[in-house]
Order: C-alpha cells, then structure tokens, then sequence
C-alpha cells in the first residue's frame, strides 16, 4: 500500500487532551496512576484511567452540537481538530475535500446509560434531548458539523481492530480519487458500566478512554509517515485461535529491523497477552505497548499504537514500525509505517 501519508495526529487520553501530554507519557513509558470510578449499589469503586478535565474549555465546545455532547465526541473531534491541524480552514470553507471514519466498540455508553435509567425510572419524562447522543455515529456526525462538510462519513462499530480497517478504508477512498484527504478516529469514553463490564472477563485490565486521530492524503509533501502497509484481517471462529489469527497477521509484516519499532496491543497480564506475545516472539527490537500506559481503550488504544508509531517516525527515532492489534472479541489484524519517502 504505497502511496497514502500521514499529514497529521492527535490525541486524547488519561495523559491529557494534546499530543504533547501523550508523547511524554509514552517517552516516560511508566503506567499512568490508577482512579476510580463509583458504580450505583457497589461499595467498592472500580478502578479506571479517566480522561482529566481539559486545562481550559476546548474552544469547539461553543458550537451548538457540542455544548451537550457525550465525553466520546469531544474526544473524537478534539484529536481529529489536532490532526486535521492547519487545514481545518480549507474544509470549512470547501477547499479541500475531507472524509471522516470513526471507530468505536462500546460508543456514547455513558448517555446510554443516562437515557435507560431515565426510561427505567419514568418513561413520560425521560428526556429526549439525550436520546441522540446514544447512537453510534454520533461522533462522527458532530464533527463534519464543526467542520461544514457533506462528504463521506462513516462509523465503523467493533473491536480494537476496526481501527486498522478504517486505515484501509480511507487508503481506498484516497486512491480511488473520491477525497483530498481523510481523518480516521478512534474513540472510547469511560463509565462505571464499561468498567464494570471488563471485570466480568479480566479483573486486571485498567479501562481507559480517550482518542486517537490520523490524517491521510496522497500527498508526500510535508508527510510525517507514509502507510506502508495494513494487512488481512484474520477472525477469531471456532476453527481459528486468538493465536493462531495473531499468527497469521504476523506473518504479513516484515521481521525487526535494528532501527524499527513494534507497538503491540499488550497490557503486561500474561494470560491476556499470550496471543500476542507468542506471534511476536521472534522481534527483538524496540517494542512500546501504549495500552500497559494509558489503559484498554479498544478502538481508541489501537488508534494510540498506530499515532504513537507515526510520531516515533516523524522525530527520527526510527525508520519504519509494525503495529499489531489483537483485538478484544473479533480479530487480529496489524499495519506497518515507514518513513515518507
């Protein structure tokens, strides 16, 4: 897959709402402190990383479909605004043409949650202004609001995996000539529900949240990476392993390189990352797992590896990185970034 490069990233997460708080965070690679999270009817908080409160409120907050949007919207369109960057001005004005793809597993949980209690407690009141907040293409329909555009946008639903999908998607909408440019997403917001959820199936994940943004065009020019490669997606079935599709996903990417990076989707709990780790068991070069820092975000954490890769690129500290997701429920797919060239 050459020619498709990466203009732009951005980023928000239990580090913060820039790219420089979650650059210091992945260079200080120590795992960010624990909080907690109060779930109704539970004397003991669960733990969680939390998005901090922005230092100021982010300027796009005073748009009229922002003033009540969920916590997964304000991430998703702070770190696309970050990634999209200088251009943000040429799509508003219909300059340039921008498609939009967002990637979510558990979506706008926390109005969900919000609107079903409101249900539960009296139907004839509960409030019809949440209920839009609910729906899974929320994220997305709010930004290409903020921005003014009518072109493509899409709202890919599943596991940490999606992420690399979008990449594709938008690589083939690029080639194809159909935009100028495209910002694939990833987004997660946190609540006790989703929290409470991860427990039931691994006591030891800390849940993040937050979002993760890349910018593509066909353009070298300016480029802080091209997208080498995204390779097959490999389901987990009842005749295909976690392992043995994280297996074949390796298999398409290329062996370590001295001045190469890997960003897995490993969180440091052996039992969980044993997929993982066997397929990757001959790299010996740098590996950075930006999950074991900031939390299990889903489609949010894989977005992090894939910026986290792209930015180590962009400041020379290597000349190409591997990512590689082995998703949560769904599949393990992976994807390469080399310097542009």
């Amino acid at each position: 897959m050459s020619g498709i490069f990466i203009h732009g990233l951005g980023a928000v997460s239990p580090a913060g709402w820039s790219m420089a708080d979650f650059r210091s965070a992945v260079d200080k690679n120590v795992p960010l402190p624990v909080q907690t999270v109060t779930r109704p009817g539970l004397e003991q908080p669960l733990p969680n990383r939390a998005v901090p409160p922005a230092a100021s409120r982010p300027a796009f907050l005073t748009h009229s479909r922002l003033r009540r949007a969920t916590a997964i919207a304000q991430h998703a369109v702070a770190a696309a605004l970050e990634a999209i960057g200088g251009d943000v001005a040429k799509v508003q004005s219909g300059e340039l043409c921008l498609g939009i793809i967002v990637g979510a597993i558990t979506g706008c949980v926390t109005y969900s949650r919000r609107f079903y209690e409101e249900v539960m407690r009296e139907p004839a009141t509960a409030s019809p202004v949440i209920f839009p907040e609910t729906v899974f293409n929320s994220p997305a329909s709010h930004l290409a609001a903020f921005l003014g555009t009518n072109q493509i946008a899409y709202t890919l639903v599943g596991d940490a995996g999606t992420f690399a999908q979008g990449l594709a998607l938008a690589a083939e909408w690029l080639l194809e000539d159909r935009l100028d440019a495209c910002v694939v997403i990833g987004a997660e917001e946190n609540d006790w529900i989703t929290v409470e959820a991860i427990k039931l199936f691994q006591r030891r994940v800390i849940h993040g949240a937050g979002a993760g943004a890349v910018y593509l065009k066909k353009s070298p020019v300016g480029a802080l990476a091209e997208l080498a490669a995204v390779t097959d997606s490999f389901s987990f079935t009842h005749t295909q392993s976690r392992a043995g599709a994280a297996r074949k996903m390796r298999a398409q990417l290329p062996p370590a390189g001295s001045d190469e990076m890997l960003c897995g989707s490993a969180q440091n709990i052996p039992r969980l990352d044993e997929a993982e780790n066997s397929a990757w068991k001959d790299w010996n070069g740098t590996r950075l797992l930006p999950k074991a820092i900031l939390g299990e975000a889903f489609v949010a954490a894989a977005a992090w590896e894939c910026v986290a890769a792209c930015d180590a690129i962009a400041r020379g500290k290597f000349s190409a990185a591997n990512v590689s997701i082995v998703g949560a429920n769904q599949q393990a797919i992976g994807a390469r970034f080399s310097a542009p060239k």
